[in-house]
């Protein structure tokens, strides 16, 4: 597809190395061959050879972009210089303020949220020493309670057991003397 060539050897220049010994016997600059030939370079340039037309246009369109481009990424960065310039002068002042102003009442609620939470464990440790102290209380009362039952238990069961004693002595006694006395009734 390259027609450079074709067109300085049909365009009647010397190519470099002794090309002219072939131009020389084609004809001479006014000959319908050289004419003809010249003619064929031409429309083989125009219709094979669209490097120099694509290289103008393609320039063209890339200058064309680049300054579109240009010009809308300078848009873009002014807006965001703008955005950036009104961020900086309104809207951190603003937020700042407002939340200097927010944070000194959240602070505040916290501390007073926090002081309640103190007072209820407090309250609720107090409330857990009181019945713990009521529990051990108890506890010792029924321990108490417990050792004077079983002292009891054992007095009444040294009561019964000597109370059963002194009944079986007695009932000795009488089978004794019952026994003296049917030996009496036994001998007559």
């Amino acid at each position: 597809m390259s027609g450079g060539g074709t067109e300085a050897s049909a365009g009647g220049e010397a190519a470099p190395g002794g090309g002219d010994k072939k131009r020389e016997s084609l004809g001479t600059a006014g000959s319908p061959a050289h004419l003809i030939i010249k003619d064929l370079g031409e429309i083989h340039s125009r219709l094979l050879d669209h490097r120099p037309v694509i290289q103008g246009e393609t320039r063209y369109f890339v200058k064309e972009f680049e300054e579109k481009r240009g010009l809308r990424e300078m848009r873009v960065l002014e807006n965001l210089k703008n955005m950036i310039h009104e961020t900086n002068e309104h809207t951190l002042p603003k937020c700042r303020e407002i939340m200097q102003d927010n944070l000194s009442q959240v602070l505040q609620r916290l501390q007073a949220a926090s002081d309640s939470v103190c007072r209820l464990q407090q309250r609720e440790q107090e409330r857990k020493k009181i019945l713990n102290d009521h529990l051990i209380a108890s506890e010792k009362q029924h321990i108490i309670q417990w050792e004077d039952f079983m002292k009891e238990q054992h007095s009444k069961q040294a009561e019964v057991d000597e109370e059963h004693r002194k009944a079986m002595e007695r009932l000795k006694e009488q089978y004794a003397e019952m026994e003296k006395d049917l030996a009496k009734f036994s001998t007559f």
